[in-house]
């Protein structure tokens, strides 16, 4: 097995190690794309599937719209076309044409098929899906829509890293139409609690709830709000986004629908999006040293069995019991995998299942056979218990459930300790020159300040939370009077 980087010594080597060990990802022939190997995929459906239940729950429903979008209709939003622009992969023929030049043979776009309109890679979806809706919404009666996909997108990121920012992604996007701007102003923030249930109810993961500066708001929205996730660096990760978008779509491709009254005006909208780059923040807030640690509500597999033998009467023994005992757990706790391998030893395999991040190892040799108990061991602190078969079940749903609470336990007391209160120039240089952190500091509101923190310290403001202090101050920055306290870091 390779050695994975320690953290305190070289955090980037440390993360791309965790995902190579715990096999999540492998880079792509293609130049900042990746392979999303089966155990990380595991993790991305298990997403996909608390999610979509969600917003079932909630009335929304999954359609699918094409990866292609004519070119024409980015530029139809002028914010959201000049926020893209750079982004875009574009396709300008739809053939190839074989050429053999000096023994050598290559391929290029043929030029009879040279597009008359081009298409772009869907970098987001709000212009093809608003074309369609201008079809779908004449009356009140056909409001609201709720619709989200489950797709793939393309933006051309100059520097990629696993998972976080990569050029094709995949995601969730969920675009709301409505009759009024409240009803898309509740959407917006009923969606937002979405994700901040998600991130600390299922990952374990606190988050700041917030809303975007104007210099960092979404393309076309009136407000963006975020959740923000402290990783182990001290950094922020944006971890998903849900963005109020007013009439502006809806005016730019005519959507308009007749109301009770009979009066005619266009529709209100929402976007709200979260993508594979969460799996990146969940490696980043909960693995160690040793590789993965996972939460067990976002685990695919909840704990492993590992049979303990040293001949085939004794593996045959061992086996059996582990699957018995397999049984009953995946009743009580879902996907619970049983080791049968016979070509390595035991200690391979806990530290193999350790750099996966499965949460629990439940080893059972001869000698826990004979005594009708196995040793129960958790991955994120290593407590060990010996746990009789008959309590097995109980014990397993209570260790999975301390599981899950130390980890937000933990990373909530991490971030408390790197937030800090910061009043004065020097003191904020200080704090993102040396350990980093979280800093809450008064902001006088102007966005030129804002960009000249920025380009001075690399520091952005991730959003002004919904609960924050308001208390009058002046602005960390250029010492003008602030609209209160918000959060500033560097970021992912």
């Amino acid at each position: 097995m390779a050695d994975i980087a320690k953290r305190s010594v070289d955090y980037n080597r440390w993360y791309q190690d965790v995902i190579q060990a715990a096999e999540l990802a492998d880079n792509s022939p293609v130049r900042g794309c990746m392979v999303i190997r089966p155990n990380g995929y595991a993790i991305w459906e298990n997403i996909q599937r608390i999610l979509d239940a969600k917003f079932k729950e909630l009335g929304h429903v999954n359609a699918y719209f094409p990866l292609l979008i004519p070119k024409s209709f980015l530029a139809r939003e002028a914010q959201h076309v000049e926020g893209f622009a750079k982004e875009c992969a574009i396709v300008t023929h739809h053939r190839l044409k074989q050429v053999t030049e000096n023994g050598k043979t290559t391929v290029i776009p043929d030029p009879e098929s040279k597009l008359e309109e081009e298409y772009v890679i869907r970098p987001t979806s709000e212009t093809v899906i608003w074309d369609m809706y201008r079809k779908w919404i004449q009356s009140y009666r056909d409001l609201p829509i709720l619709i989200n996909q489950w797709a793939n997108v393309m933006r051309w990121e100059m520097r990629t890293r696993m998972f976080l920012r990569t050029t094709e992604f995949l995601w969730q996007e969920g675009h709301t139409a409505h009759a009024t701007a409240a009803e898309a102003r509740a959407e917006t923030l009923q969606m937002l609690e979405v994700y901040r249930w998600f991130a600390e109810e299922i990952l374990a993961m606190p988050v700041i709830t917030g809303v975007k500066t104007a210099n960092e708001r979404f393309a076309g929205a009136v407000e963006t709000f975020s959740i923000e996730a402290m990783m182990q660096d001290g950094k922020a990760l944006q971890a998903g986004t849900s963005h109020d978008l007013g009439q502006n779509f809806a005016k730019a491709f005519d959507v308009k629908f007749q109301d009770a009254a009979g009066k005619v005006e266009h529709v209100w909208a929402t976007s709200w999006g979260m993508s594979t780059r969460i799996i990146g923040a969940l490696i980043m807030t909960h693995s160690d040293d040793e590789g993965l640690v996972l939460p067990p509500r976002i685990a695919a597999t909840k704990a492993v069995i590992v049979p303990i033998w040293k001949n085939e009467e004794e593996m045959a023994q061992v086996c059996a019991a582990a699957d018995g005992l397999a049984a009953q757990l995946r009743v009580a706790v879902g996907p619970v995998h049983v080791d049968r391998r016979d070509n390595m030893r035991p200690g391979w395999k806990y530290a193999e299942w350790e750099r996966k991040g499965v949460p629990l190892r439940i080893e059972l040799g001869p000698r826990d056979l004979a005594g009708q108990q196995v040793m129960m061991v958790a991955r994120h602190d290593r407590k060990k218990e010996a746990v009789g078969f008959q309590q097995l079940a109980e014990a397993v749903t209570s260790e999975l459930a301390r599981i899950q609470q130390d980890l937000f336990d933990r990373a909530v007391t991490r971030r408390r300790e790197n937030t800090h209160v910061i009043d004065s120039w020097e003191a904020f240089t200080g704090l993102f020159d040396g350990p980093g952190g979280f800093a809450e500091c008064h902001w006088c509101g102007d966005g030129d300040c804002e960009k000249a923190v920025q380009e001075k310290t690399k520091v952005t403001i991730r959003n002004l939370p919904l609960v924050r202090d308001e208390t009058p101050g002046a602005c960390v920055h250029c010492g003008k009077p602030s609209i209160g306290r918000v959060v500033f870091a560097q970021s992912y």
